[in-house]
């Protein structure tokens, strides 16, 4: 049977992404690629933690990271007394879901779901290392799966010969607009801002561009509000960390600024993604505020004095009047009305 992540080139591969072996986990890291093709080593669900924190794998990444986390967890109980296995399990959950804050709490979701499948084969006397695998690679066919769907329902926004901007790395979605089209003859084409500090435009959204075959140019961070001036833009797309039920997007910092200059422009704005029904307001949302340090450094090499401080909010919010419409599994939808897709 044909895989849902054929098609999408290296690096969102099932395997590229992260994969499991013998209760450790192998994480791509993205902070290398393309320069070097290395894999993090996590011998248990702390070092997974760890490395997801330390943004060895970023965007879609860390959902797979934490869950094949969750795989090694649940064969690292077994032989233990059903009361230290479930206290163990609950410590894996919450470290795997709270590595990154802005995400915690989607992520305490996906975790859990994890958990609660171990836990039941436990008590069913069966693996739970093979239970929780089992319902992580179903899990994962059914996500790249979902992602098509979204993909699909946002291509059919775009004309033909289209030029999109986006921002990041959105990851399998922005992987199946540019691969959808492509099968569809649409003839797109790709801006990327390089993203900094991690450069994930540069290395990442660019990367995957190439492997599909789509061409991408690839500008600076100062760059989308000239060239959307410019009329070189049909749309703006990504994928968002959090889309609040109040209409607000949660993504990489410098998405808004790129959506206020989309709107002055005329340019619309689509988010790609999933309403979080954890999250009904942005006030529930907290904005994670990394290491400052990491601004001041480019691919490990200092680009500022000693005495420079920095400043790194990783994500930012964009309000809803700045977006044009919300496309998820279940539609097209206006940010004012995201309970719709619930219905």
């Amino acid at each position: 049977m044909r895989r849902a992540d054929a098609g999408l080139g290296f690096l969102l591969t099932y395997e590229n992404v992260a994969r499991y072996d013998a209760g450790e986990v192998f994480i791509l890291d993205r902070r290398k690629y393309p320069a070097t093709v290395e894999y993090v080593r996590c011998r248990d669900y702390t070092e997974v933690a760890r490395a997801i924190t330390e943004m060895v794998t970023q965007s879609g990444g860390p959902w797979m990271a934490a869950a094949l986390g969750m795989v090694g967890a649940a064969r690292a109980v077994r032989g233990m007394s059903p009361e230290a296995a479930q206290a163990e399990l609950e410590r894996a959950t919450y470290a795997l879901s709270h590595a990154r804050p802005t995400t915690s709490q989607r992520m305490v979701a996906h975790v859990e779901r994890i958990r609660a499948v171990a836990v039941e084969a436990l008590r069913a006397g069966r693996d739970p290392e093979a239970a929780a695998l089992a319902h992580v690679e179903a899990q994962r066919e059914a996500r790249y799966h979902r992602s098509r769907q979204i993909a699909t329902r946002a291509v059919e926004l775009l004309p033909d010969q289209c030029t999109i901007m986006t921002q990041c790395f959105a990851e399998t979605l922005i992987g199946f607009v540019l691969l959808v089209a492509q099968e569809q003859g649409k003839g797109i084409s790709l801006i990327a801002p390089e993203t900094r500090p991690y450069l994930q435009g540069a290395r990442l959204t660019a990367s995957v561009a190439v492997e599909i075959g789509v061409p991408v140019t690839l500008i600076t961070d100062n760059m989308p509000g000239y060239v959307l001036s410019q009329g070189k833009v049909d749309a703006f797309i990504c994928a968002a960390d959090v889309i609040t039920l109040d209409g607000h997007v949660v993504n990489k910092i410098g998405t808004f600024q790129i959506a206020l200059a989309a709107h002055f422009h005329s340019v619309p704005f689509y988010v790609l993604g999933t309403p979080a029904a954890q999250n009904p307001t942005i006030e529930t949302v907290k904005i994670e505020e990394r290491d400052s340090n990491e601004v001041l450094h480019a691919m490990g090499v200092r680009t500022a004095k000693e005495s420079v401080r920095g400043y790194y909010p990783a994500f930012d919010i964009t309000p809803p009047q700045l977006v044009s419409a919300v496309v998820t599994g279940q539609g097209v939808f206006s940010p004012y009305n995201l309970r719709q897709h619930f219905s």
